[in-house]
């Protein structure tokens, strides 16, 4: 019998089981923002821009650094939806226990990265001499609740894969609510700056970690944690990696390409790096509803891969992409039509406002061809393709991206310019990538017809 959170993926109508898939998927990106968004503000009001530029610049550098290990927990979702799809519990069961031994391994080595390298790092990026102990700070200290947040990663991807959004939901409100509160207290309390922010992050991360394997252990059936159960099974962990590992590497080229581009905005100095860093965080707000619906597709589609609905699949996908244009197109022309006073939240500077507004002009307003680029890998992966998509991503998006620095940028270097590789970008991989899906998915239906 199926518990209350979970969901049948591969049977029923699709619409209403999407949108009830992906709403709460939705809200946990939007409040994670939010929450992140109390993080600048709270800086930015009561540190200064200075402090805003620090805690904005490492942003890049944290996704390059953990994408790679997050990627993994997409290889734990597909498997573990591959198989419940398929009504094979036990190999659920051990996915499970792999995934969650494997995210406690990953956060170990991110903690130990967090504190060895990213001084250095930032320095290699350009940043400004009046950002680098701060920033340097901020990341030393953010890492140590990389244990943690890997942790949530990995169990929030289990809880999907089965049908079950909400109860992440809950988690993440209530750990960010005490984010917020701990920020409000630190910063302005006790002034401790870029420190307090930190802090407050990896506190709130630990308490989403806890609540996410207090749930685990209380599940019934497959999908439930047992400590004696904690052990890597050999053939489980190494489909999570071979599935995960291309995810992971994408996100992370994609991590350097942005890299590179934050270095190049730093070179217009931390004014320029206070408005790109508040223009990156409302621009959040539509990638992560966005990118619901690439979860939303890969959870999906790996359930029906699964269990052999293959006429369902086409279906999932043409009303993901349906959706996630919708999404892109209404909140991208809303964030920058609602622009100025949305920057005004972050800094009251108009010339931070102005440089914020510059980047919302050109990405927020053609953000949907990232969000269908993106729904096409959910697609890929879903069907067991990993591989493929990282491929196109890294020279499509990423290698494009790096091309355009050192050629076009250099020829025009200005921010316009810097912006406009997004959108090229997007456009293009995003038409590979359908290309690809086209061609797998007709050599699959071909072997099964002859099967």
């Amino acid at each position: 019998m199926k518990k209350s959170y979970e969901m049948d993926m591969c049977n029923g109508p699709l619409f209403g089981k999407l949108l009830a898939f992906s709403i709460p998927l939705m809200l946990s990106g939007i409040l994670q923002l939010l929450f992140n968004a109390a993080d600048m503000v709270v800086v930015g009001r009561f540190a200064g821009n200075t402090a805003l530029a620090a805690v904005g610049s490492t942003s890049s550098l944290i996704n390059l650094l953990t994408n790679l290990f997050i990627g993994f927990s997409v290889g734990a979702n597909v498997l573990v939806a591959r198989y419940y799809g398929a009504k094979k519990e036990n190999e659920v069961s051990e996915t499970v226990h792999s995934a969650i031994l494997l995210s406690v391994l990953c956060g170990v080595v991110l903690l130990f990265l967090g504190l060895t390298v990213t001084k250095q790092i930032l320095v290699w990026m350009g940043t400004p001499a009046d950002v680098l102990g701060q920033s340097a700070l901020y990341m030393k200290i953010y890492f140590l609740g990389m244990p943690a947040m890997l942790l949530y990663n990995f169990g929030s991807s289990i809880l999907r894969a089965v049908g079950d959004t909400k109860r992440p939901l809950y988690y993440l409100l209530t750990a960010g609510v005490i984010n917020v509160v701990l920020n409000l207290i630190f910063v302005i309390r006790f002034g401790m700056g870029v420190a307090g922010v930190a802090c407050a992050t990896i506190i709130s991360q630990m308490i989403s970690a806890v609540l996410i394997c207090r749930c685990l252990m209380r599940m019934e059936g497959c999908c439930r944690m047992e400590l004696k159960k904690l052990r890597f099974t050999a053939d489980k962990t190494v489909q999570i990696v071979r599935i995960g590992f291309p995810a992971g590497l994408q996100g992370m080229v994609f991590s350097l390409s942005n890299v590179l581009i934050q270095s190049s905005v730093n070179s217009f100095g931390s004014v320029a790096m206070a408005g790109n860093t508040a223009a990156m965080n409302i621009e959040g707000f539509v990638y992560v509803a966005m990118n619901t619906f690439h979860q939303t597709a890969m959870s999906f589609i790996s359930q029906n891969f699964g269990a052999g609905k293959q006429e369902r699949i086409r279906k999932i996908l043409f009303m993901c992409i349906g959706m996630v244009t919708v999404v892109g197109l209404v909140l991208g022309l809303a964030a920058y039509f609602a622009g100025t006073p949305l920057l005004s939240i972050y800094s009251s500077d108009t010339e931070v406002i102005s440089y914020g507004l510059l980047r919302l002009s050109v990405i927020c307003t053609t953000y949907c061809l990232c969000g269908i680029m993106d729904t096409m890998v959910g697609a890929l992966r879903g069907i067991g393709y990993s591989f493929m998509p990282m491929v196109v991503s890294l020279l499509g998006a990423c290698g494009f991206r790096i091309l355009w620095i050192f050629t076009i940028f250099q020829w025009e270097r200005s921010l316009l310019s810097l912006y406009i590789s997004y959108p090229v970008s997007w456009t293009i991989t995003g038409l590979v990538h359908m290309l690809c899906y086209a061609i797998v998915r007709k050599k699959q239906l071909r072997r099964l017809q002859s099967c």
